[in-house]
């Protein structure tokens, strides 16, 4: 899985007074909590967090604290009502040497049967929370529609990757393909074929 790293200054100071300068500054106040040890209470600035914030992948991220590194992922992001600019993250730190639970993007392959009979792809789940070593943490999670007849969907339950547990429930539905006029009309014209074919065939 990619990585991502945060230089970061700590922070000590948490009065309402001291965030509101911060923000006030373009910085985003952060607490990185777990593995352990005291949690750490620092700040990034908000031009540094976009490519990690505004994106859909997931990262493995290293937070750089006045020269101390630590591994962690990031666990909530509070977004301001009105402007969406951040606000303020949460951290959890990891032990590379123990699994990583993490969300990870769908990336969907292959092009459903039931969309090329005219149904409509609904994508309902975007990423998915799986368990794994971190060397064996993908990018994306593949899954392949191709078999995806109109009416079907791919559940969690119907996933299975090397070294990696899926966390989700298995009734988390991913994807489904929604039946249309375009295909419910396709549906009727290949029953009508059917039946005046096998019309046919008995007058022979």
């Amino acid at each position: 899985m990619k990585q991502f790293e945060i230089n970061a200054r700590e922070r000590s100071n948490f009065t309402k007074a001291a965030v509101k300068q911060l923000r006030k500054e373009d910085m985003v106040p952060c607490v990185l909590y777990g593995n352990n040890k005291e949690n750490v209470h620092f700040s990034v600035s908000r031009k540094d967090l976009k490519d990690l914030i505004y994106t859909p992948n997931s990262y493995i991220i290293s937070v750089n604290v006045d020269g101390k590194k630590q591994l962690c992922i990031l666990h909530e992001a509070q977004f301001h009502p009105v402007t969406d600019s951040i606000l303020h993250l949460d951290f959890l730190a990891i032990d590379p040497k123990k699994p990583v639970s993490i969300h990870i993007p769908i990336a969907i392959t292959g092009n459903s049967e039931g969309v090329r009979q005219g149904g409509k792809l609904q994508i309902l789940n975007r990423k998915l929370l799986v368990r794994a070593n971190m060397k064996d943490l993908p990018d994306t999670l593949d899954v392949d529609i191709t078999n995806l007849i109109l009416g079907k969907a791919i559940t969690a339950g119907d996933l299975k990757y090397d070294n990696i547990q899926i966390l989700s429930p298995k009734s988390t539905i991913i994807c489904m393909v929604k039946m249309t006029r375009a295909s419910t009309s396709a549906s009727a014209s290949a029953t009508a074929e059917t039946t005046e074919a096998a019309g046919e065939a008995k007058e022979e």
